[in-house]
């Protein structure tokens, strides 16, 4: 199936639509006249951290079903810990879910819409005798739940009067009592074998100034209870969620059963199994420690796994919608290789990024025969595959870059780059030999001095009867700008790190940052920041969305060019 290119995606990337068994429940649904042949999703953070590529991969699902069977997605902020919770959290999750490239149009609810409601339907779980105030300690309430093996004690306050439990939850709701003093359970069975039965917590007192609602509260939700009511009074279809709430979903059919004469609406609950990428960590407990602990440099450190993050290191977001689409969905879980993703990146950039030219480790090449002081045009594709891209000239100088990396003074065994004796070509120029080596005190190599030969100048007649294997880039040493270039390897060392350590100075690659000061040509100064590049032979670079300005040239290497079987692209 044909992959699209679009600069902003805006549909599925499939022609056709992979078959996955969250799809195979929607088309059943349709087939046999279930909710009117409608399909309304949503997409339900919590408004705690910044969104990451596992948030990625819902936010594509959600979405692209709603688009997919001309439905409706919702943004809704699960806003119930205030804590927590603020409003640079609220900010970052809209702006990538829109660089991500869908919108939410009138659809954009939080939690916090529906306190009031949330509250009269636990007054009617009360008087329907389905809820009570327990007055045990947070600690009591953990011992009394039992364990996997060993059924749940009620508590003694489980048989509290319907109107006891009606003033003791008002009285919460007024104030009068302190954190932690009172909550408010769902009364259902002690005894069952799920956990997530035995009386869950669904209210607790906590005076925090909420980021919409001040201080009108000072009692919240819990999750389980504020997220079923959320779905069923938007009129969501199909509640799609990460694999790790399967044994949430009977506390969810529960809930919404009994406030069935409340509420009409009764949506479905699916799982599937969330991302886990190798060499980062999804728990956001995890990324959160390593913001505040100054281990990395904030929630867009490009090392981090957060989408933006991901996009200050010049990941695109067609590279992540095609990313998603390629993993697709499944009910097991299991570990996708951090290399499917940078191949989809390649994909998207091998087409998109025009080529510039960067010298990373310089060292500098004087080419005795040329004429002092001479200046000679080069003309160089911005795109080789894209000729309607055009082209862009670099002047060649006697006194050159190149990279330290293509000159070998003892060549080994298969080496065809620049060595003494060995003749190679200037890209988009002369063929050049290596005469000379010029060493400091040190015995380091500070310049080499090389030959030219003036009929072998790229795309003449002459060029083309004379073939060297190696083929180096280069800048001329009078007219290349200065740029502070950062590279970067993966956070943690291990494939599968573990996150249940805190030992952070062990999972953690301390050389996983470095900064190098390069060279870049001319052209590079004017670009803009989040624009990217394929430096030739050296990777695809982004200029630094944050750093970049006239004057101080950024760039962040964003991948390598090679793919995951060791070859490279042009």
């Amino acid at each position: 199936m044909k992959i699209t290119n679009k600069d902003i995606p805006t549909a599925t990337l499939h022609a056709e639509p992979v078959s996955n068994f969250i799809r195979n429940i929607i088309n059943e649904d349709i087939r046999i006249g279930k909710w009117g042949g409608r399909v309304e999703t949503r997409f339900p953070p919590e408004p705690n951290g910044y969104l990451h590529i596992g948030h990625a991969k819902s936010i594509c699902l959600n979405f692209g079903l709603a688009s997919e069977y001309q439905g409706v997605c919702h943004l809704r902020f699960d806003d119930t810990n205030p804590e927590k919770e603020g409003k640079e959290y609220v900010d970052s999750i809209c702006d990538s879910v829109r660089w991500l490239g869908f919108e939410w149009g009138e659809n954009l609810h939080y939690s916090s819409d529906y306190f009031d409601k949330l509250y009269q339907f636990s007054v009617y779980l009360i008087n329907q005798g389905k809820a009570y105030v327990d007055s045990l300690s947070g600690e009591e309430i953990r011992t009394l739940r039992g364990t996997l093996t060993r059924a749940g004690t009620n508590s003694p306050y489980r048989g509290r009067s319907i109107d006891e439990n009606l003033d003791l939850f008002r009285r919460m709701k007024a104030g009068e009592f302190s954190d932690g003093a009172h909550v408010l359970r769902a009364k259902i069975d002690m005894a069952s074998p799920n956990m997530n039965l035995r009386d869950p917590i669904i209210y607790r007192i906590r005076r925090a100034d909420h980021h919409r609602t001040g201080d009108e509260w000072c009692i919240y939700p819990m999750y389980d209870y504020t997220h079923c009511i959320s779905d069923a009074i938007e009129n969501i279809t199909h509640s799609v969620c990460t694999l790790e709430f399967e044994d949430h979903r009977p506390l969810y059919d529960w809930i919404l059963t009994q406030l069935k004469d409340k509420i009409s609406c009764h949506p479905q609950q699916i799982e599937f199994a969330r991302l886990n990428l190798t060499h980062t960590v999804m728990s956001k407990r995890i990324l959160i420690e390593l913001v505040e602990g100054g281990f990395v440099e904030g929630w867009d450190d490009p090392r981090l796994p957060t989408l933006a993050g991901l996009r200050r290191r010049g990941y695109t977001p067609f590279s992540i919608r095609l990313f998603s689409e390629r993993i697709g969905v499944s009910k097991s879980d299991s570990w996708i290789g951090i290399d499917v993703l940078e191949n989809c990146l390649r994909e998207d950039l091998n087409v998109r990024a025009q080529r510039r030219i960067a010298v990373l480790n310089p060292l500098k090449l004087v080419i005795v025969n040329y004429p002092d002081h001479y200046e000679e045009e080069c003309l160089v594709p911005n795109h080789p595959q894209k000729p309607e891209k055009g082209n862009r000239t670099l002047l060649l100088t006697k006194t050159i870059y190149i990279e330290r990396d293509d000159f070998m003074e003892i060549p080994s065994k298969g080496y065809f780059r620049l060595a003494p004796g060995i003749e190679v070509r200037l890209r988009y120029a002369y063929i050049i030999k290596c005469e000379k080596v010029i060493k400091n005190a040190n015995n380091e190599i500070e310049e080499i001095h090389c030959s030219y030969d003036p009929s072998s100048k790229s795309g003449t007649a002459g060029s083309k009867a004379r073939r060297v294997k190696g083929n180096i880039h280069w800048l001329s040493s009078k007219y290349a700008l200065k740029s502070e270039v950062r590279l970067f390897d993966h956070l943690f060392l291990d494939a599968r790190p573990d996150i249940s350590s805190r030992n952070y100075k062990r999972l953690l690659n301390m050389n996983s940052k470095k900064i190098i000061s390069a060279y870049i040509e001319p052209f590079l100064d004017k670009a803009q920041p989040e624009e990217s590049f394929q430096f030739e032979r050296n990777g695809y670079f982004v200029a630094d969305k944050k750093d970049m300005r006239p004057g101080r040239a950024v760039f962040n290497r964003t991948t390598t060019l090679k793919d995951s079987r060791g070859k490279f692209k042009v």
